[in-house]
C-alpha cells in the first residue's frame, strides 16, 4: 500500500472535525495552499487570519476583510461568538498569545469549534501547546517536495527566468530528470532559489548546471548543521579485513531496488557498527555507498541539539525528512551515543534527549523510504538497550582491532593513496610491528613517515616506518581494560565483522 496523499490526508483530518490542526513549517504559502485546495476540494467555508489584515473570509475571486480584527484576541472573539462552520486559518498566531487570558480564549473556542464544525488551522514557524491544548490538537506535515512538485516550482522559474531575463534553455528531457532529481530533499523556496541561482550565472540552463544545483543543494543542507553530503570517496577494497561484514553486505548489494521489491524483498534497514575507536567503522560508511552507488548522508546526532527550546527536535525531524525525499540513500549516523547517551540514564536535560530518541526510534521503526541507516559507536554502555533490540538494524557487527591481514591490506591502501608502490614495502615486517594498531593508528604512523622522510630528503622506506610504530602507544596499549570489557561485551551479543 503506498504512501497517502498529503492532500487526501489533510482533507480527511477537516472532515474528521478535528478542532484544531497544526502546521509547523518555514513554508507559509505551501501550507496555505494544502489548506486551500483541501477547503476547495470539500466545498466548505474558508477563512483566514494574520495580524496585518485580520480575519478574511476567502471567497472564489476576492477576500471579505471582517471589520476590527487584526486584533487576535478579537480574532478569537470573534470565532467564539460565530456560528459559521468552515476552517479557518491563523498565521502566525501562537506569538501574540502572551497572556493567560489569550490562552483561555484559544482553549474554549477551539472547544466550541467542536461542536460547531469549525476547524481551527494554525500554521507557525515554531509550536509550543499548553498540555491541554496539545491533547486537542493534531500535526500536519508539510512533506518536501515530491518530483512533481519540484518540476512545477522548476517551470515556474524558467518561465520567469525566459521572460524577465531571456534565459536560454537547453535540457533535454532526460537532463531535466538529473536536474530534478539532484533537486529532491530541498523546501520549494529552496528549489526555486538553486533554480535561479543556476540560470542567472550564465544566462542559460543546461547539463553543466546539474552539478552547480548539485552543490548549491549541499551547502543548503550544511545550514541545517545536522546532515550533509559526504563523498563516498573509498571503495570495499580498501577497507582492510571486515570479511563478514564484506560478505553481508555484498548480498544486499541491489537489496533498495525496485526490482528487489517486486521480488517480494523487505528493504534492508541498516546496521550498527561497534568497536575500537579507528578500527575501520567510518570507512565502512563510505564504502557502502560508493559499492552500492547510492548517495552518502551524515547525520551528526552531536549537532542535533539546540539552545532554543523546540529546535532540537525539529532539526531532526528536518534531517530525516530530508533522507527520506531523497532516498535510496545510505544514511550515516556517526558516533550514535553522542546524541543520545543522555537517554540511556537519568537526564539532565528537561526530556529532550529522551524525545529525541524516541523520535529517533519511531522514525527507524516505522519509515517506508528504501534508506540504509550505517550507525557507528564507540562506546556501547553508552547506548539506550532500546536501541539494541532486534528489529532496529539488521544486524550489529562488532569491528575489532585488524589482524595481521588486515593490517597488510590497510598498509597498502594507504600507500596507494599518497603514490607509493606497495610492493616496494615489506607488508608483512610492518603487519608484524604494528601488532594492537587501529586502521586510523596505521594511517598516522604513514602520514608521520612522510614528514620524516620528507624533512631527512629521503624516500619513504620500512625502517621509516617501524620506526613510526615503535615510538607509538597505541589505543590497545592505552585503553587496554575498556577495550578488553568491549569486546566480552560483544562476544555474545553481536557478529563478528572479521
Amino acid at each position: 500500500m503506498g504512501a497517502i496523499d498529503p492532500l487526501a490526508e489533510l482533507a480527511l483530518l477537516i472532515r474528521a472535525r478535528h478542532p484544531l490542526i497544526v502546521i509547523e513549517t518555514v513554508e507559509e504559502d505551501r501550507a496555505r495552499d494544502f489548506v486551500m485546495r483541501a477547503c476547495d476540494q470539500l466545498e466548505v467555508m474558508k477563512f483566514r487570519w494574520s495580524i496585518t489584515n485580520g480575519l478574511q473570509r476567502t471567497r472564489p475571486h476576492n477576500d471579505n476583510t471582517l471589520t476590527d480584527t487584526e486584533n487576535p484576541r478579537k480574532a478569537l472573539a470573534h470565532l467564539f461568538n460565530s456560528d459559521q462552520p468552515g476552517v479557518y486559518v491563523f498565521k502566525d498566531l501562537l506569538p501574540h498569545l502572551t497572556q493567560p487570558i489569550d490562552q483561555r480564549l484559544l482553549r474554549e473556542t477551539v472547544e466550541r469549534a467542536e461542536r460547531m464544525k469549525q476547524t481551527l488551522i494554525l500554521i507557525e514557524q515554531s509550536v509550543s501547546l499548553q498540555p491541554a491544548l496539545a491533547k486537542m490538537a493534531v500535526n500536519f506535515e508539510v512533506a518536501l517536495p515530491n518530483d512533481r512538485e519540484i518540476r512545477r516550482e522548476l517551470r515556474d522559474a524558467l518561465r520567469d527566468g525566459v521572460r524577465d531575463h531571456k534565459v536560454k534553455v537547453k535540457l533535454t528531457p532526460d537532463e531535466l530528470d538529473e536536474l530534478v532529481a539532484s533537486l529532491r530533499g530541498l523546501t520549494a523556496h529552496e528549489v526555486r532559489r538553486a533554480a535561479w541561482r543556476a540560470m542567472l550565472d550564465d544566462g542559460q540552463l543546461d547539463a553543466a548546471d546539474v552539478a552547480t544545483v548539485q552543490k548549491a543543494k549541499q551547502a543548503m543542507l550544511r545550514e541545517t548543521g545536522a546532515i550533509e553530503f559526504i563523498d563516498a570517496d573509498i571503495t570495499m577494497d580498501e577497507v582492510g579485513g571486515l570479511v563478514n561484514l564484506k560478505q553481508w553486505l555484498q548480498r544486499r548489494e541491489s537489496a533498495l531496488s525496485a526490482k528487489a521489491r517486486d521480488f517480494g524483498l523487505e528493504p534492508p534497514r541498516g546496521i550498527l557498527l561497534l568497536g575500537v575507536q579507528g578500527a575501520g567503522k567510518s570507512m565502512c560508511a563510505r564504502a557502502v555507498s560508493a559499492a552500492w552507488n547510492l548517495p552518502l548522508l551524515r547525520l551528526d546526532p552531536g549537532a542535533l541539539y539546540d539552545r532554543y527550546v523546540g529546535e532540537s527536535e525539529k532539526t531532526l525531524r528536518r534531517a530525516l525528512a530530508t533522507a527520506e525525499a531523497l532516498a535510496p540513500v545510505v544514511l550515516w549516523i556517526d558516533e550514535i551515543e553522542k546524541g543520545f547517551a543522555s537517554a540511556a540514564s537519568q537526564s539532565t536535560d528537561g526530556g529532550l534527549s529522551q524525545r529525541m530518541f524516541g523520535s529517533l526510534l519511531s522514525w527507524m521503526q516505522d519509515r517506508k523510504s528504501p534508506i540504509f541507516v550505517v550507525a557507528t559507536a564507540n562506546d556501547i554502555s553508552a547506548l539506550p538497550p532500546e536501541l539494541l533490540r532486534k528489529g532496529r538494524f539488521d544486524e550489529i557487527f562488532f569491528v575489532d582491532l585488524p589482524d595481521a591481514s588486515a593490517r597488510e591490506q590497510i598498509f597498502s591502501s594507504h600507500l596507494k593513496r599518497r603514490k607509493r608502490d606497495p610492493q616496494k614495502f615489506d607488508l608483512a615486517r610492518l603487519a608484524a610491528a604494528s601488532d594492537g594498531f587501529s586502521g586510523a593508528e596505521i594511517e598516522q604512523a604513514i602520514v608521520s613517515g612522510l614528514y620524516t622522510a620528507f624533512a631527512a630528503e629521503k624516500e619513504l622506506d620500512d625502517d621509516v616506518l617501524e620506526a613510526e610504530l615503535h615510538a607509538t602507544r597505541p589505543l590497545s596499549v592505552t585503553m587496554a581494560e575498556r577495550i578488553a570489557a568491549l569486546r566480552e561485551w560483544a562476544a555474545e551479543r553481536t557478529v563478528p565483522a572479521g
